[in-house]
Order: C-alpha cells, then structure tokens, then sequence
C-alpha cells in the first residue's frame, strides 16, 4: 500500500444504481449490458475511473445477517457477472470498483466459472477494489471525484481505507 502511486487512488467516479434490481434478486449481477446502458445514458467511463456499483446493500450494514445473506446455500448478495469482470479487467478504462457488499465478488462467486471473477480478472490486472461502501445513493451518476486514502502499510496486499466522494454543490 505504500507504494500506490496516488494518481490511482483520486479519480472520477461513476454510481451505476442496480439497487431496484439488488432489492429484487440479492443474486442480481451486474452485466456488461448494464454497463453499456450507463454510457449511453451518461457518457463513457472516463479513463482513470472508479465504477461504483450502488445495490442499496449498505442499508444492511448495522444487521450481520441481513448484510451476510447467508442461508444453506451459502451467501446471497450481489456482484458482477465474470464475463463483466474480465471486460472490465481487460477493455474498460477504470482504475477500480467499489462495492457495498462484504467483498468485490457475488456471495455466490464460490461456484462461478472461474471462482471470483473480480479478485481473478480485476485484482489480476492490477486494479482496485472498495468493499463495503456507504452512502452511494447521494452520489451523482457521474461527476463526483472519488479519494481513496488506505493506510500505509509495507508489503501488504489490502488495506483499510476511507473513502471519499467530492460533490459540486
């Protein structure tokens, strides 16, 4: 973490709002198409970029089990679909995504082919992730400055970090 350089952890975010979707389906991925749609609504994703993925998820955050999901089946809580994350890792312009789930992959991404699309593909690529963002609903679909300000750590491979959004009032 200490060696990030920083023009990586200040960007341009875009919120992708799947949050209807999210309330309907906790298993709701996020699909390439989706995507698509957001550009043609807003704009491209501008090089540098932070793709927020709001779900509404963090509303969960105070009840563990409610934010787990979990039932016999193992966890239930939104992602993205693996072909998105590949095409995010390798053709899209981002720097990273943020999340409000526990982590970057689906609760069902155990089963998925190949098993965590996100830590495979974006990690892979060199990308970041944000988990357990909140407050994605007061954000604009574009035009907000995401700050990412992790610890310092040496030789680590993750880090706690406060995320910050600029808003123009």
């Amino acid at each position: 973490m200490a060696s990030l350089p920083v023009e990586r952890l200040i960007g341009p975010a875009v919120v992708i709002d799947k949050s209807v979707e999210a309330g309907r389906d906790p298993d709701y991925l996020l699909r390439i198409e989706d995507v698509r749609s957001f550009e043609a609504e807003h704009g491209a994703l501008p090089p540098g970029s932070w793709l927020l993925y709001r779900t509404g998820w963090d509303a969960r955050a105070e009840d563990a089990a409610a934010f787990l999901n979990a039932s016999e089946t193992g966890p239930h809580t939104p992602g993205i679909e693996p072909e998105c994350a590949r095409w995010l890792a390798e053709e899209s312009p981002i720097v990273g995504i943020g999340v409000e789930t526990v982590g970057t992959d689906a609760g069902a991404a155990h089963s998925f082919e190949p098993a965590f699309p996100c830590h495979n593909f974006l990690l892979g690529a060199g990308k970041y992730g944000l988990t357990q963002l909140a407050n994605l609903a007061q954000l604009p679909p574009a035009g907000a400055l995401l700050v990412v300000l992790p610890l310092k750590l040496v030789g680590g491979s993750g880090s706690p970090c406060r995320a910050i959004a600029l808003v123009e009032g």
